[in-house]
């Protein structure tokens, strides 16, 4: 008995010996110091989604997400310049009830009820310096800009002086130790949400001096930081959602155009241009084009699938104003394809200048723009997907454009992967799931 009582006691030995140790994560800095961390950039720093800058949505913010996880290894306070309410502005868009030209009803952006509080068109300058210094609308150029708070209603709120100061030296009243920078975004998205129609694009020269001007200011008070790149935003659901051939037709309504275009096509041909056509089923868009090439026939022509068709196109007038058939589709609410080149061709440059950047100051380096490649086929995280798809895709907000609280948590844990990487830090990711996605009624 005593000889199986001390085998026993033996395997006992034997199993706790073989069971896995446990390691305990302890977050740490590393080499890099949170102690008054600073976010620099646009509407992406700010936390603006569903068309507009809101207090809830600021509280999810990929800065706000990021100072969250730095109290945990030294962090200080992180304060950002708070909106009174969820409306903002009064821009917000929710996702509700509406009806259409044609009676139907479905789910799409409407605006969100209510009156905003007076208290978000008031100065709260008294209350910084802030540490969440994205500003939306702001360009790379302007962070640089005295008086740019005159200009831009939601700096105007939180600037030390709207008629003198800059975005960056406001910045520096924070005396940061660690900061990030997302910034270029604007630089070609102006343009683009224009259909290229107004605005202009930052040259590449601008461009890269407003990136080294920030830089060589922030870097004096905090050398150690992260620089993110600029995604395609011509992936993001405000211009991809629309195809290029909307409308559908049944046999006759297609005859019927055919024949109304006749002498278009026999000028088009005579000229050696595309026709305008039209058969049962998707038909393309007959659009505006201002080309000199299309001055005889009245600037106008079908669009080509390579060309992109904006989410702020009036559904309505497609529906029921015969827009893109009997009508051309006005210029601003249509890209074409050589606009769309200067606008992935600015987007590289800038991209190549923002490498370059964060490799002279020695700073993490953040992909964004590989994040939204991968999101093109789906990006499967804590068990869901997330795609570039509008409102079902989970990372994109209601505005096409901005990200949803899920999507800024995805760009804080890749800020998080680059400091870890860069600064031998070890930050806890957060779990996406945790933050909001689109509210469905």
């Amino acid at each position: 008995m005593k000889n199986i009582y001390l085998l026993l006691s033996l395997i006992l030995i034997i199993i706790a010996g073989c069971e896995p140790e446990i390691d305990n994560f302890e977050p740490k800095a590393g080499d890099a110091d949170f102690s008054s961390y600073v976010a620099i950039g646009n509407s992406l720093t700010a936390g603006f989604m569903n068309g507009e800058l809101y207090k809830s949505g600021q509280k999810n913010s990929y800065p706000a997400i990021l100072a969250g996880v730095f109290s945990e290894v030294g962090g200080g306070a992180f304060k950002q310049p708070l909106m009174k309410d969820d409306l903002g502005f009064g821009n917000k868009r929710v996702l509700g009830y509406q009806q259409d030209c044609l009676g139907e009803v479905s789910l799409a952006p409407i605006p969100a009820s209510g009156t905003p509080d007076p208290g978000n068109f008031s100065s709260i300058a008294d209350q910084g310096p802030f540490n969440n210094m994205g500003v939306p609308g702001a360009k790379s150029f302007h962070l640089l800009y005295p008086g740019y708070g005159m200009a831009n209603p939601y700096f105007n709120r939180f600037a030390t002086d709207p008629s003198t100061t800059t975005v960056v030296s406001d910045a520096m009243e924070a005396q940061p130790t660690f900061f990030t920078l997302w910034i270029g975004n604007n630089d070609v998205l102006s343009y683009a949400m224009a259909g290229g129609e107004s605005d202009s694009i930052t040259t590449q020269n601008t461009f890269s001096q407003s990136v080294g001007g920030i830089l060589q200011t922030v870097t004096t008070s905090a050398d150690k930081g992260v620089i993110a790149n600029i995604p395609d935003i011509t992936a993001a659901p405000f211009f991809s959602t629309i195809p290029y051939n909307p409308v559908t037709l049944n046999e006759t309504e297609a005859g019927q155009l055919n024949t109304a275009y006749e002498s278009y096509n026999t000028g088009a041909a005579s000229m050696g241009l595309d026709s305008i056509k039209f058969s049962e089923g998707d038909n393309a868009l007959v659009i505006e084009d201002d080309d000199p090439a299309y001055d005889p026939l009245g600037n106008i022509r079908q669009i080509k699938s390579n060309e992109l068709v904006l989410l702020s196109l009036p559904q309505d007038s497609l529906k029921c104003a015969g827009w893109g058939t009997q009508k051309p589709v006005p210029d601003e609410f249509i890209l074409d394809a050589g606009e769309i080149d200067e606008i992935l061709t600015a987007i590289n440059g800038y991209n190549q200048t923002l490498k370059n950047m964060a490799s002279q100051y020695n700073l993490a380096f953040v992909n964004v723009a590989l994040l939204m490649e991968d999101t093109e086929d789906g990006l499967r995280i804590d068990g869901a997907e997330y795609t570039n798809e509008f409102i079902t895709g989970g990372l994109f907000s209601l505005d096409g454009l901005h990200l949803t609280g899920q999507g800024y948590a995805i760009v804080a844990n890749k800020f998080m992967e680059a400091i870890n990487q860069t600064y031998n830090a070890s930050l806890p990711l957060v779990s996406v799931i945790n933050y909001p996605g689109i509210q469905f009624p």
